[in-house]
């Protein structure tokens, strides 16, 4: 499947579960792992598990094999690995102490707007 499709499927699916501040980071060029990174939050652990659910549900209903998927359970800190999309959901809290977007600095990011209008 074509990584914008699948960036387009995450972005929304995230947005609509009401997933708070989501950052898209363009890792092409930065890192050889994958093309996107999809980074947000939300503010309770049923949040959080509510988001991933419905990524990994829509990736599903497209058939899009997931190559990962961690810390469902818990749900402070859920890695989806969709290939050329990982996303990231993670409990406010986590998000604030890892601090990827800092991390992955030299990243151009895409605004929620640029990916679905695009």
């Amino acid at each position: 499947m074509d990584k914008k499709v699948l960036l387009d499927l995450a972005v929304r699916a995230a947005d609509d579960k009401i997933a708070e501040d989501i950052v898209v980071l363009n890792m092409e060029g930065v890192s050889l792992i994958t093309d996107y990174f999809v980074i947000c939050h939300g503010n309770s652990e049923k949040q959080v598990e509510a988001i991933a659910r419905e990524i990994k549900d829509r990736a599903q209903e497209k058939g899009i094999e997931l190559k990962r998927l961690e810390g469902l359970q818990e749900s402070r800190w859920v890695l989806i690995d969709l290939n050329e999309v990982i996303v990231h959901v993670f409990h406010k809290d986590e998000r604030h102490y890892y601090n990827l977007e800092k991390l992955w600095g030299d990243a151009p990011t895409l605004t929620v707007e640029q990916v679905l209008n695009s």
